[in-house]
């Protein structure tokens, strides 16, 4: 996988009665899901957001993610995720994310690994991972 510069998202979020264990500390999927939530975002953001990726037959599965927790987030801190593309491989990206809350402090950092795919004849159809195309990565690209 090649490395490179990439625009960063920020994806704010906080830390709602739900998303604690019950001593009140952040439970720990919620960093799974807000970072989830942030890739969609970026993706969004631009434009091969969910809506575009259905009408292209599109999906990028989730086949590896992990998350490193550095410090506790208890219920009604504001955070936001920092996402970037970390690296582009032939069919597959990694996403690294920071979660930090409004103060500075970090509080998880994690990745995800993706494959930018397609449905062989739409949804619920054989999954295809193809060649990232250059156009998507200088979308990503630093300016």
């Amino acid at each position: 996988m090649s490395e490179m510069r990439s625009i960063v998202a920020v994806f704010p979020c906080q830390v709602h009665w739900g998303d604690c264990d019950p001593a009140g500390i952040i439970f720990y999927p919620t960093y799974f899901r807000w970072m989830d939530a942030a890739a969609w975002g970026f993706l969004d953001a631009v434009g091969y957001g969910a809506k575009r990726m259905r009408t292209e037959q599109r999906a990028m599965p989730l086949v590896s993610a992990e998350c490193r927790f550095i410090a506790p987030a208890v219920q009604g801190d504001r955070c936001e995720v920092r996402s970037r593309i970390a690296r582009f491989g032939g069919k597959s990206f990694v996403l690294a994310h920071d979660i930090v809350r409004v103060d500075g402090e970090t509080l998880a950092s994690g990745s995800e690994t993706r494959v930018w795919g397609r449905f062989a004849d739409g949804p619920g159809s054989p999954l295809k991972g193809e060649t990232i195309p250059e156009s998507l990565k200088a979308l990503f690209r630093a300016t």
